[in-house]
């Protein structure tokens, strides 16, 4: 069985790659070709949280193991690991850092949904939050999107500067801002990416702004405030997942029956002018599916 670590499954990831892999595994998905059961949550001290997400297709099968602890300070507040199997035969494959995986494939899929939704959106991005996943979103907005300029508003001042520094490195002008509000009128791209209770986006953004919202990830947590879910356009990653785990859409009350999955507008014309975008992702066995084959693909002949 082989074995990848972070550095080995980011080499193997790249953006566009990964987002071509996300719009097939939708495809996939409606046409009910690959299968993954809604993830399992058990709750942990701590407010900690054990999540297993199976998924497989007709060649192969894997399980991601992960454990949330919010309250981490020296260690990673998300740890993970995917198992990969022969979906035909069970033999074990490959154990592969499933952090970088996480990481990776929930930033392409909010790329995916911008370029689907908001085509030509290049921003300004605004970044709230600044840990792996605002780095992972400012690494493939960059990437697939052409985003150049990004605004990060954090609690932890030396995680902001970081994530300008690293904003730097790609090329990208970057500036700390202590309040999001103090962004709003410029951008037209904006990544809610922390574990907070309570909304942290205020409600006045840009009508032709496009909010990928990627941190709340239980009914009892919620980034967006209900006043912006209400007025915006809400695309979902999977409407079950969404249902089930999405705080900030649960907590607005929202009439389901407008929520639109991402598969269903895959190709379909962009949503008309007038409102923001917001696209509520929560996960899915599934979009960890679409990266594992695009390792295994990239690995058959090495």
């Amino acid at each position: 069985m082989r074995m990848l670590n972070a550095d080995q499954v980011r080499a193997a990831l790249d953006y566009p790659g990964l987002v071509a892999a996300l719009a097939a595994m939708l495809r996939d998905l409606r046409a009910g070709a690959a299968q993954a059961p809604q993830r399992t949550v058990a709750p942990l001290p701590l407010d900690g949280s054990l999540l297993v997400m199976p998924a497989a297709d007709a060649e192969l099968a894997m399980t991601k193991l992960v454990t949330v602890h919010p309250r981490n300070a020296n260690l990673p507040v998300v740890q993970t690991d995917v198992l990969v199997c022969s979906a035909r035969t069970g033999e074990r494959l490959m154990l592969l850092d499933g952090e970088a995986i996480t990481g990776r494939r929930t930033a392409a899929l909010s790329a995916l949904a911008a370029r689907t939704l908001a085509p030509g959106n290049a921003g300004p991005l605004l970044l709230i939050g600044a840990g792996a996943q605002a780095a992972v979103h400012l690494e493939a907005f960059a990437a697939v999107l052409g985003v150049t300029e990004v605004s990060i508003a954090s609690r932890t001042e030396r995680r902001a500067l970081s994530l300008a520094d690293h904003a730097t490195s790609l090329g990208l002008r970057s500036r700390i801002v202590a309040d999001p509000a103090e962004a709003l009128d410029d951008a037209r791209l904006i990544v809610t990416a922390t574990t907070s209770e309570t909304p942290v986006l205020p409600a006045a953004v840009r009508a032709d702004a496009l909010i990928a919202a990627v941190g709340a990830f239980r009914p009892s947590m919620a980034e967006i405030p209900p006043d912006l879910a209400l007025n915006a356009r809400v695309y979902v990653d999977t409407l079950d997942g969404a249902r089930a785990e999405a705080g900030d859409l649960i907590q607005a009350d929202l009439d389901w029956a407008e929520v639109i999955p991402l598969a269903d507008a895959l190709d379909q014309p962009p949503p008309p002018a007038g409102r923001p975008i917001l696209f509520k992702s929560v996960g899915h066995a599934l979009w960890d599916l679409a990266a594992v084959k695009v390792i295994v693909e990239g690995l058959k002949d090495t």
